[in-house]
């Protein structure tokens, strides 16, 4: 038998906004559904000096190994995988926050580089690419002539 129940419609509005809350959070990658599932881009920082182009990418607790750099024309592209660790069969989780899955960023060059002398370092976290501008590319100081 089913029991009747006095109908609270600010209660209903309340739960429904709640529900459509967490379904809006979810969607744009705001709640706690999307911190499992979304894909994630590393922040980078691009810079420039006389002599050459800097990119700096955030890419902490990741093995280089699992880090791939490529230029294709003038575009940069790192890609990688940040691999999930092996979880314990007892363990429970209250939050997951920590970004894990596969990422690939590119990054357009805006001057020519030459592609032979391009390095790229990890440390502490950081991914530091640099890469050195062609000689046509460089300002060239031109002397004034007094005549």
């Amino acid at each position: 038998m089913f029991e009747l129940a006095p109908w609270k419609p600010i209660s209903e509005l309340s739960n429904l906004r709640r529900e459509m809350d967490k379904l809006w959070a979810d969607f744009f990658g705001e709640g706690e559904l999307a911190t499992r599932t979304e894909t994630w881009v590393p922040a980078v920082d691009v810079s420039e000096t006389k002599d050459a182009i800097f990119v700096k990418a955030e890419v902490p607790g990741m093995d280089p190994k699992d880090i791939d750099v490529s230029l294709s024309g003038d575009m940069l592209v790192i890609k990688g995988e940040k691999k999930e660790e092996k979880e314990e069969q007892d363990e429970n989780f209250h939050r997951i926050e920590m970004r894990r899955g596969s990422f690939s960023r590119a990054i357009r060059i805006p001057v020519p580089v030459d592609k032979d002398k391009i390095e790229a370092k990890y440390e502490s976290g950081i991914l530091k690419i640099k890469l050195p501008k062609t000689e046509e590319t460089k300002p060239k100081q031109i002397e004034i002539k007094v005549s």
